[in-house]
């Protein structure tokens, strides 16, 4: 990796007590999604996903005080049980949205005995971007968030 893409990117790993298929679920079905994608007190008021390259989603994050937050990307490429890389740069088929920001890649890689390496990167358009979503909560609420998702894959 390139120094100039370290300044850009924030990533997480976890060890997953289930299979990458379940996870892959959690990912890609909206009843799902919204049962873990956004750290508690948060909530996903609203989910539409359509989990193929060019397909778009539109996830909404509740606060606690109730508003609403509204995020919509497209996805660039989908491996099932493998891997989903999405960015916000595009609003919805090929729209550009008013400020890029994030370029995401999740890798699902089967650990074997129903294990599952889960790795979320995301890469920012900028250095200050990637700051900026350090300091939004970037290391608590994506590991709150995967913690949540690791609890509704072992249970599905």
């Amino acid at each position: 990796m390139t120094e100039q893409a370290q300044r850009h990117e924030l990533s997480l790993t976890r060890i997953i007590d289930a299979p990458r298929e379940k996870i892959f679920r959690c990912w890609t079905e909206e009843a799902l999604m919204k049962q873990w994608f956004a750290p508690q007190p948060w909530t996903v008021s609203a989910a539409k996903i359509d989990a193929r390259a060019g397909g778009s989603s539109s996830i909404t994050m509740r606060s606690p005080e109730g508003e609403d937050y509204p995020g919509n990307g497209v996805y660039l490429e989908v491996v099932p049980n493998e891997r989903i890389v999405f960015t916000d740069a595009f609003s919805s088929a090929w729209v550009p949205s008013a400020k890029a920001f994030m370029v995401v890649t999740v890798q699902l890689d089967d650990l074997g005995d129903g294990k599952t390496r889960y790795t979320a990167t995301v890469l920012h358009w900028s250095a200050e971007d990637r700051e900026a979503h350090e300091k939004m909560g970037f290391h608590q609420g994506w590991a709150q968030c995967a913690d949540q998702l690791a609890a509704l894959a072992a249970r599905i």
